[in-house]
């Protein structure tokens, strides 16, 4: 079932994208050759504990950090650790939730790592323009493949690949709601996106196929054939004007 918000639970879950933007950020700007993903992770517990609010993904379903920070052909879901240093070259993935007074936020995205290839470049371009392509389709009256099939043809009209085993979905009071929102698919189908409606909206996009693979933590995703990933998130609200982006990345 979609739980549509109210103009104030919109405003509450706002509340808590400002948060997450915040923290979000500073990650953003402390990404270097030499830190620890362990390092990036204790920034994000400090901040959200100096704010008064929750990490989202701590804890949830066991998960054991803060944020998620997934290098290279990391997909989604990597523990930060100190025996992880981010080097130059590498592209880094940062997926992070707040929770503040009972209402979520979910944002990600990918940073690179000093001087990083050109393909590595266009990646992360095309991610995120493939983000506002998706989010451009949330409007009142479009079906939720809408979304999917905007995301799917701009990143393989650009030569990569979208994630199929994985999606985005609704937030708000849960940190992960329904629908869940595929970034692949025929438009036309699925619920109708209908105002109040909170959306985490996130494509995840391979260099090379779109298969992937879990790691023996049960948490890491990683591309089968090795090749590099990216990962843009937003937590979007629908209003009867069109979507309006909740969270910020710069």
């Amino acid at each position: 079932m979609i739980d549509l918000k109210s103009e104030k639970e919109i405003e509450l879950i706002a509340k808590s994208a400002e948060i997450l933007s915040e923290v979000l950020i500073k990650m953003k700007e402390m990404i270097k050759p030499g830190i620890t993903t362990e390092e990036i992770d204790g920034l994000a517990r400090k901040m959200v504990k100096d704010r008064g609010v929750k990490a989202a993904f701590l804890g949830y379903r066991g998960y054991p950090a803060a944020v998620c920070v997934s290098v290279n052909e990391e997909v989604v879901h990597g523990i930060p650790s100190s025996k992880i240093k981010l080097k130059e070259g590498d592209i880094v993935s940062l997926d992070f939730g707040v929770e503040r007074e009972g209402f979520f936020s979910d944002a990600a995205l990918t940073v690179p790592v000093g001087k990083i290839s050109g393909r590595a470049q266009k990646l992360i371009k095309v991610t995120q323009e493939a983000l506002l392509k998706g989010i451009d389709m949330a409007k009142p009256g479009n079906r939720i493949s809408d979304i999917s099939a905007a995301v799917q043809r701009y990143v393989e009209a650009n030569g990569f690949s979208v994630v199929r085993d994985l999606c985005g979905h609704g937030v708000g009071r849960k940190v992960h709601e329904e629908p869940m929102i595929p970034n692949f698919g025929k438009p036309g189908q699925g619920p109708l996106i209908q105002p109040g409606m909170v959306l985490a909206i996130e494509p995840m996009v391979n260099a090379g196929s779109y298969e992937v693979a879990t790691l023996d933590d049960e948490w890491t995703v990683v591309t089968m054939d090795g090749a590099v990933s990216a990962h843009f998130e937003h937590t979007v609200a629908v209003t009867e004007n069109g979507p309006v982006i909740l969270t910020r990345h710069s």
